[in-house]
């Protein structure tokens, strides 16, 4: 059986990676699943998230990379929703999901978009606070090899969507 891909799109909040995986999936010319660090992180009692959030959070996180290679070894496609990130808890993190992924096509996305821009939008929306992205910026892993990069700044998630596809599966083929 053919293994499905794996594209992990990797930002810093507020930078448009769900927003992306929603135009992803409205496409009918390929079927992803999705797995993303909010939805894992929802997997851990909030209490347990209070009293050591990146210990806890680091380990769901490699569960759903795990999660995320089992659908591609059934021959799934697979959307990962993420931010790798260089904390203790997770050290060497990048090098972790390389590790788990070492059999399977993984390709790493960079979801890109000015801090400044991330900054109000996380303002606007909320349930971040102003400076978290700036934060996750310097936490970011370094030396990341993506196989391409997308602006949210410049262009609407569905051409994001679109560039995805294009340079992943047509140019792939």
């Amino acid at each position: 059986m053919e293994k499905g891909k794996i594209i992990f799109l990797n930002g810093v909040t507020s930078s448009g990676k769900t927003t992306i995986v929603e135009a992803l999936q409205e496409r009918r010319d390929v079927f992803f699943y999705v797995v993303a660090n909010d939805l894992f992180q929802e997997m851990v009692g909030e209490q347990y998230l209070q009293e050591n959030y990146w210990k806890y959070l680091s380990e769901v996180i490699i569960m759903m990379y795990h999660t995320a290679k089992l659908y591609s070894d059934m021959g799934k496609n697979v959307l990962i929703d993420g931010i790798l990130v260089e904390r203790e808890e997770i050290r060497p993190h990048y090098q972790k999901l390389m590790e788990i992924m070492k059999d399977n096509p993984l390709e790493i996305v960079e979801v890109y978009c000015p801090l400044e821009i991330c900054k109000q939008r996380n303002i606007e929306r909320g349930d971040r606070y102003e400076s978290q992205s700036e934060e996750q910026a310097e936490l970011m892993s370094k030396d990341i090899k993506y196989c391409m990069r997308v602006d949210t700044s410049k262009y609407s998630a569905e051409e994001c969507a679109e560039q995805i596809i294009k340079t992943i599966f047509v140019e792939a083929s």
